[in-house]
């Protein structure tokens, strides 16, 4: 099976593990099959607004195997960052939700809302209803010399009415305000993943996400192999012309391939599927599942772009060929 060999999912939540309210098809019972396996299960995610028992609480729920315990967010990794800068006690100001606010208390910090409390630095997250009031007290706190640090930089978010806002959109308020940009502790970016293994202890972990310039980037700079799963913003477009350090380990449809054989792609063969270039674009030959014929074509796209990324209007008869649109939906 995939995960054979792997101690330590990291898995994302968001367009992984469920969209909004509901569970994304066939992630409870993968997960609830791999964790027999005694694989750790940890859920990472960038979305700093919910606690960690809340999002474990919304988990069981949808059937997933999950305790507060198992729950990594980057509200957690911004807090340690900023714990590890400031003395005990220091007044940070919160723009952002509960699960920040909570994740700041746990380190010994004071969340304070407003910049008259002095404080010494400012962290924000998303938030449902994140006001104009607490952007204004951040932006006052950034231009007195407040240390900016960012949970993430995530442009969007996905959820069951499509993609939102995510917090990196909502950081460019501050930033824009204040010509200063802040630290991002969220995927790509170190801190999350080093909170992750601290947390776990892992010593062979599958990172497993949706996103490319997140999840998969995250790992790639972690050194360490990822899975993307094409049920939430990556599509097979997205795949295909992804660059070096947005290229994962293994791609499938969804979860299911964890406990499944991953099939052996080289020189853009794949089980019964072939991908080879014709003048300049790809063309994808012989039959079998749409994942199959993705990896080969994955692998011939990448192979022949080498350090830079195929064009969209190369690839786009594979799409085809997998019954899918330009975009990748089918």
């Amino acid at each position: 099976m995939l995960i054979d060999g792997y101690d330590t999912l990291l898995l994302d939540l968001d367009g992984v593990v469920y969209l909004g309210r509901h569970a994304v098809p066939h992630a409870a019972e993968s997960l609830e099959r791999a964790r027999g396996k005694g694989v750790r299960l940890a859920y990472v995610t960038n979305n700093a607004s919910r606690t960690p028992a809340a999002i474990a609480g919304h988990l069981r729920e949808l059937g997933v195997p999950a305790g507060a315990a198992d729950v990594v967010t980057s509200a957690q990794a911004a807090a340690r960052l900023i714990a590890e800068r400031v003395p005990p006690g220091s007044n940070v100001l919160v723009v952002g939700g509960t699960g920040l606010r909570q994740a700041v208390r746990d380190w010994g910090l004071r969340p304070v809302t407003t910049a008259f409390d002095a404080p010494v630095a400012v962290v924000q997250g998303i938030a449902p209803g994140l006001s104009y009031g607490l952007l204004s007290e951040g932006a006052l706190a950034v231009r007195q010399g407040a240390w900016f640090v960012a949970s993430n930089g995530d442009s969007t978010m996905p959820t069951g009415r499509g993609e939102q806002p995510g917090n990196g959109a909502m950081v460019r308020v501050i930033a824009a305000a204040t010509g200063v940009e802040p630290v991002y502790a969220g995927k790509p970016d170190p801190p999350l993943h080093r909170e992750s293994m601290i947390r776990t202890e892992a010593r062979r972990p599958l990172v497993v996400g949706d996103r490319l310039d997140t999840d998969i980037e995250g790992a790639v700079n972690a050194g360490v192999d990822s899975l993307l799963v094409l049920t939430g913003v990556a599509t097979p477009i997205d795949a295909l012309t992804a660059g070096p350090r947005h290229r994962p380990t293994y791609v499938a449809e969804d979860m299911s391939a964890l406990l499944q054989p991953y099939p052996e792609v080289r020189d853009g063969v794949c089980e019964g599927w072939r991908a080879r270039w014709d003048d300049g674009v790809l063309r994808l030959e012989g039959d079998g599942s749409r994942a199959d014929g993705l990896r080969a074509a994955c692998d011939a796209a990448w192979t022949a772009a080498g350090e830079g990324r195929a064009e969209e209007d190369a690839v786009k008869p594979v799409l085809e060929r997998l019954g899918q649109g330009h975009d990748g939906s089918r």
